[in-house]
C-alpha cells in the first residue's frame, strides 16, 4: 500500500507530496496523521531548511476525505460524541497550528483542487506558487457547517483583507489563480508542469541566507503578524540581530559578500 506522504530530502531540502492522488490527495486518517508527525519532527530539525510541499497527481489537496469519513459515521453504532468530534476536528487543525511554529519555510505548490482542508494547508505556508489550474475555497460553509475552519478565518484576513478575506469565508466561492495573484494570495502564477521550477529560485535564495538567519526571519515574522505595538516587534528584530551577528554564519556571510562568492555555511 502506497505510503499517504512521500518525504524527500535533498541536501537541507525536504520535498513533500501529498500521495493520494485517487482521491485528489483528501485528508484521511492515515494522511492527517502523517502531516502532524512530519510537522512535528521539524520543531528541533536543524537539517531539514525549507520544506516545499505539493501533492501528487492534477491536484494539491480536496480536503478532508467525505465519503471515507461518511463511511465510517454509519459503520458506528452511535453517533461520535463532543469529545471524541472535538478530538478529530483538533487533530487536522493541529497540523496548520505546527505548521506555522516549524522554524523551516513553507512553499506550497498548488496546482487543481485546493478545497476546505487542502485551502487551509497552502494558507498556512509561508509562500504560495499555482498553476493556472488551481482553484481554492472555504468548503465548510457548502456541508452545513461554519465557514471558519483549520485556521481559514485567521491566515485568509492577513492575507488578502477582510472584504476578500468575507467574501470566500461567507459564500464558499472558489478564488481562481489569476484573481489569487492580483489579491496577494499566491506570489506567482505558472503553467501546468512549471511549478517545480517556479519553486527553485525561491528555494535557492533561502538555502543562501544562513540557516539562524532563516529560522529566526520565519519567527519574527510570526509574531510581528499578531505584535501589539512597533516597540514590541522591534524588540524582537533587535534581539534576533544581535543573536544573528555573534555567529559563524555572519562572519560567513559578511566574507561571502567581500569575495563576490556565495556564503558556505556550517549544517548545525
Amino acid at each position: 500500500m502506497a505510503k499517504p506522504l512521500l518525504i524527500e530530502h535533498d541536501e537541507g531540502i525536504d520535498r513533500v507530496t501529498l500521495n493520494r492522488p485517487e482521491s485528489l490527495n483528501a485528508l484521511d486518517p492515515e494522511l492527517i496523521d502523517a502531516l502532524n508527525a512530519y510537522f512535528e519532527s521539524l520543531q528541533r530539525n536543524r537539517a531539514t531548511r525549507v520544506v516545499v510541499l505539493k501533492g501528487a497527481g492534477t491536484s494539491f489537496c480536496a480536503g478532508l476525505d467525505l465519503k471515507q469519513a461518511m463511511a465510517r459515521r454509519a459503520g458506528q453504532q452511535e453517533p461520535p460524541g463532543v469529545t471524541e468530534s472535538l478530538d478529530s476536528q483538533r487533530r487536522i487543525a493541529d497540523i496548520v497550528m505546527l505548521m506555522r511554529r516549524c522554524p523551516q519555510p513553507i512553499i506550497a505548490l498548488v496546482q487543481g483542487a485546493a478545497a476546505g482542508g487542502g485551502f487551509a494547508l497552502a494558507l498556512a505556508a509561508d509562500i504560495r506558487i499555482a498553476t493556472r489550474s488551481a482553484r481554492m475555497n472555504c468548503a465548510f460553509i457548502k456541508l452545513g457547517l461554519g465557514g471558519c475552519d483549520i485556521g481559514t478565518s485567521y491566515f485568509l484576513p492577513r492575507l488578502v483583507g477582510v472584504s476578500v478575506a468575507s467574501e470566500l469565508i461567507l459564500t464558499g466561492r472558489f478564488i481562481d489563480a489569476e484573481r489569487a495573484l492580483a489579491v496577494g494570495l499566491v506570489s506567482e502564477v505558472v503553467e501546468e508542469g512549471q511549478l517545480e521550477t517556479a519553486a527553485a529560485p525561491y528555494v535557492e535564495a533561502m538555502m543562501t541566507a544562513s540557516p539562524v538567519g532563516l529560522r529566526l526571519s520565519k519567527e519574527c515574522l510570526n509574531m510581528s503578524v499578531d505584535a501589539g505595538s512597533i516597540e514590541a516587534v522591534i524588540a524582537m528584530e533587535d534581539r534576533n540581530q544581535v543573536l544573528c551577528s555573534r555567529s559563524e554564519d555572519f562572519n560567513e556571510g559578511i566574507r561571502a559578500f567581500l569575495e563576490k562568492r556565495k556564503p558556505v555555511y556550517i549544517r548545525r
